[in-house]
């Protein structure tokens, strides 16, 4: 997985940067090319000619050097990375990154890649954890950072607990692991759907619901950050559609099943997580209504009902999974849902919860299966969540 690939190390102001002379070594015995970035702190511990020796390469240790091409260097290294790692990933660095800094050359180059990220904290373990340091580690996990979890025992502070660096041979096996599993799903095409439908009342009113499309944007990166080739189509979001996804905005229920009924053939998985609407208005005014009466009387008809219709038409092999978000009787009302749109997995979330459902972060679901099985998922990200629910999809494929 690192043969010719284009490797940052990002090499931060802590005592554990002697360790990343030999993980720079490793990177390019493993036939990675290696270009170091330093920090000014780092700089205190190792020299860049050390690492230069090592890796071949010119180390970058400032923003400000004299320009010979006309490449912007943070830029030209961040569209050149396949990868990032930093290490040693101090607390303050970790700080700054969690706030959006870039007031230094490797500040800048993590913000304008694209590339996988991975952060090898070390610190004293009082300063690993500390909830100021957990929360900023959580807010970069879940903009799709990757960590590598510290190793336990004596510290160069003198004391004994979490924060020693991983070993470069383990942090190596990390990436390798990471990046395989990272492309699981090539080859596989994947349609999702997510956020709420609205159904018109006239040209300024309708009706809807309170889905944001959180769950449904965070499975279609996943699977896009998987390898996969995704199909996303989506109600009205605030949200920004995901990189490199195939993305169709549609609004009505009609609008939806359209689009979703064009691709749903060539799709080997689809993730039905829109909540659309199940009726819509019969006789929708071409001008506002005014508000005259006391009462508006609306006759509301039955929409399509997109999945059971995918379930009738699926094929050999093809998966299908569907969302029922209750507000009682839950696992009841998600068994028949199951067994009557022919579904392969149903994700079953209380969305009277708080932590749970429309407009939050986390989710709490309970998935059932086709031959009876269910399981009981923690509470966690939606982002978490997403690759959990991947991860059942493809053992239901393979």
């Amino acid at each position: 997985m690192l043969k010719d690939k284009n490797v940052i190390l990002g090499v931060t102001g802590g005592i554990a940067a002697y360790k990343s002379v030999d993980l720079a070594s490793r990177l390019r015995k493993a036939g990675a090319n290696v270009h170091v970035i330093m920090t000014k702190g780092a700089q205190n511990f190792v020299t860049p000619l050390t690492f230069r020796e090592i890796t071949g390469n010119p180390v970058t240790t400032t923003m400000w050097g004299e320009v010979t091409n006309h490449n912007v260097e943070h830029i030209a290294l961040a569209n050149l990375a396949d990868l990032v790692i930093v290490a040693p990933a101090t607390a303050n660095f970790i700080a700054k990154c969690a706030i959006g800094m870039a007031d230094d050359m490797l500040t800048t180059t993590l913000l304008a890649t694209k590339a996988p990220i991975f952060f090898a904290p070390a610190m004293n373990s009082n300063m690993y954890e500390n909830q100021l340091t957990q929360k900023n580690i959580d807010v970069l996990i879940e903009s799709g950072w990757n960590f590598i979890p510290p190793e336990s025992g004596h510290l160069a502070c003198g004391t004994d607990g979490v924060g020693r660096m991983p070993e470069p041979a383990d942090i190596v096996d990390f990436v390798r692991f990471t990046m395989a599993f990272a492309a699981d799903m090539l080859g596989i095409k994947v349609l999702v759907t997510a956020a709420g439908t609205y159904e018109p009342i006239d040209p300024v009113r309708y009706i809807g619901n309170r889905s944001s499309g959180k769950m449904g944007y965070a499975i279609a990166e996943a699977a896009k950050k998987r390898g996969a080739e995704v199909i996303l189509v989506s109600g009205p979001s605030a949200l920004t559609p995901p990189d490199g996804v195939e993305f169709i905005g549609v609004e009505s229920a009609a609008e939806m099943r359209d689009a979703v009924m064009e691709h749903f053939s060539e799709a080997d998985m689809v993730i039905k997580a829109a909540a659309v609407a199940d009726y819509r208005v019969r006789n929708v005014s071409d001008q506002k209504i005014k508000k005259n009466d006391e009462e508006l009387n609306l006759v509301l008809e039955k929409n399509p009902d997109i999945l059971k219709e995918l379930g009738e038409k699926k094929r050999a092999g093809q998966i299908l999974v569907g969302f029922a978000a209750e507000t009682q009787n839950l696992l009841e009302y998600a068994k028949a849902k199951l067994e009557k749109k022919n579904l392969d997995m149903i994700v079953a979330n209380d969305v009277s919860r708080k932590d749970a459902g429309f407009n939050t972060d986390t989710n709490v679901v309970k998935l059932l299966y086709r031959n009876g099985a269910i399981e009981e998922l923690p509470i966690m990200t939606k982002h978490k969540l997403a690759d959990e629910l991947l991860n059942r999809v493809l053992k239901i494929k393979y």
